[in-house]
């Protein structure tokens, strides 16, 4: 179906936004992240709009995006760009839900996994950072002092969306251990 297909194009993506990020053609790297950006909502879109999700969906749309996403905020800090907290916070965040999950799958079976509202914010403020360091990079200077302090709050929101994760399935990891224990 063509969401996941727009989806594999995204993983395959990865290499050429870090190349093009490394070699410093940053206008290229930014139609690729756009690109990346726009594919992510439409294949989005069209699952829901057409009911074409699928199990396969489920899995490789948010691996794709948490790939491309962790691929540039390495690259970018890498690059001196973006600070390395930021970059270990991000993909810190993501490695430890992600584990998290599967402790959660491992004692307690399956899970439905649905994002936040301040998730789907945290998301959204990532990747607008990503495009205006890449504008920036373009020769487009960015007003006042707007991505460093986009850069906190970024930082900010990450952190509280991980604070979130561990609450939600803290939870009901709490509740579940208790009702088989009752049983």
């Amino acid at each position: 179906m063509l969401p996941n297909i727009l989806t594999l194009a995204r993983i395959a993506a990865v290499v050429p936004l870090v190349w093009l990020m490394l070699i410093e053609s940053f206008g290229w790297a930014f139609i690729v992240a756009m690109i990346a950006g726009v594919s992510d909502a439409l294949d989005g879109y069209l699952a829901r709009r057409f009911s074409w999700q699928s199990h396969f969906g489920g899995w490789a749309d948010p691996a794709a995006d948490k790939l491309l996403m962790s691929a540039s905020y390495v690259t970018l800090a890498y690059l001196q760009v973006l600070p390395i907290w930021l970059s270990v916070l991000v993909i810190g965040k993501d490695v430890l839900i992600a584990l998290g999950a599967l402790a959660y799958r491992w004692l307690f079976g399956r899970f439905q996994a649905t994002p936040t509202r301040i998730s789907k914010l945290t998301t959204l403020s990532q990747v607008i950072l990503i495009w205006l360091v890449l504008i920036e990079l373009i020769g487009f200077p960015i007003p006042g002092a707007w991505l460093a302090q986009l850069v906190w709050v970024v930082g900010g929101l990450t952190a509280v969306t991980l604070i979130q994760y561990v609450v939600i399935w803290g939870r009901r990891a709490w509740v579940q251990r208790h009702q088989q224990g009752m049983a």
